[in-house]
């Protein structure tokens, strides 16, 4: 089964999910779930973690945590072995008890870790164990709805402080009962099965993270690869060369140095080997075969001029592609 790609770094966010193997339950008993919760504890302060939100269903948990350090795979495989290690013992089983590797979600902001809240803690609203969200104990939509005091590793101040208003928690209570026409659109807004956010801040994490070979074992890294946007970089270099893009529409009138500066972006994109003569005229305004002498004609400068191709690496350099 092909691997999930991790992309960790501190201060990160994620939805952070697992299941039962061949979807068995994972909790038989609520001691089990109270076991689960007391792990959950000591995972926070083992690892410096802060969590925001949780449900706990028969066979699967959801978590909304932060990784204060780089450290989530090394953090949830603490959380899953010690589960399991104190499950089996305690209910007289081996083997294991996870399907496979936990699945992570990275969640760009606050805003976007709000609206996962509501979809987290309607889980048993969805799957008809209770009537009322409310009646069902093993989440933590009560901590925020209902004043409820929380535990010393639950940290609700950063999704209740985006309501504004004398008492959050009925604010918070209307935003889940109103969230039940949005349950679809969460997964539809996930990005290749990795990010939750905005397409710059999915752009941002390519820049940063993105290896440029593809890996069979890794088809979330792929997808990303093979939708990397060339309006991006293109964006990225003019920022950089301080080129102003709108001149682009207008050749004639473009001095040497913005023609250099053109014709240093149309080579980075076409040395990606990702984008057609085509796509990179069509950003350019220009055809098939001038793309083509312009590529020729930056090979043939960095050939003959150090500082030119001194500029053109400076400039690689600085972007990922």
């Amino acid at each position: 089964m092909a691997r999930q790609w991790r992309i960790e770094y501190p201060g990160a966010f994620y939805h952070v999910l697992s299941r039962g193997n061949n979807r068995q339950d994972i909790f038989e008993a609520d001691d089990d779930r109270t076991l689960f919760l007391e792990l959950i504890g000591e995972f926070s302060n083992r690892f410096n973690i802060e969590l925001y939100a949780y449900v706990l269903m028969n066979n699967h948990y959801h978590l909304l945590i932060k990784t204060i350090e780089n450290n989530l795979s090394k953090s949830m495989q603490w959380l899953g072995t010690t589960y399991t290690r104190k499950f089996n013992i305690k209910n007289d089983r081996g083997g294991h008890l996870f399907q496979g590797r936990f699945k992570s979600i990275i969640i760009e902001n606050d805003a976007y870790l709000l609206q996962l809240s509501c979809y987290i803690h309607r889980n048993p609203l969805r799957a008809g164990i209770v009537g009322r969200l409310v009646d069902y104990n093993w989440s933590s939509y009560r901590f925020y709805a209902y004043r409820k005091k929380p535990p010393d590793w639950l940290k609700t101040r950063l999704i209740l402080d985006q309501f504004g208003g004398e008492d959050r928690h009925k604010a918070y209570r209307q935003k889940v009962q109103r969230y039940s026409e949005e349950d679809g659109s969460v997964w539809e807004d996930v990005k290749h099965g990795l990010v939750y956010g905005s397409q710059d801040f999915v752009d941002h994490l390519k820049e940063r993270f993105l290896s440029d070979k593809k890996n069979v074992e890794l088809p979330q890294h792929n997808s990303m690869l093979g939708e990397f946007q060339a309006e991006a970089i293109l964006h990225r270099a003019a920022q950089i060369l301080n080129f102003d893009l709108e001149s682009i529409g207008r050749p004639k009138q473009m001095t040497s140095e913005q023609r250099e500066k053109r014709d240093l972006m149309i080579y980075l994109l076409w040395e990606t080997g990702r984008f057609t003569n085509l796509k990179i005229g069509e950003l350019f305004g220009l055809t098939y075969s001038s793309i083509s002498r312009r590529v020729s004609d930056v090979g043939i400068c960095m050939t003959k001029g150090k500082m030119f191709r001194e500029r053109y690496l400076q400039l690689k350099s600085q972007i990922k592609v």
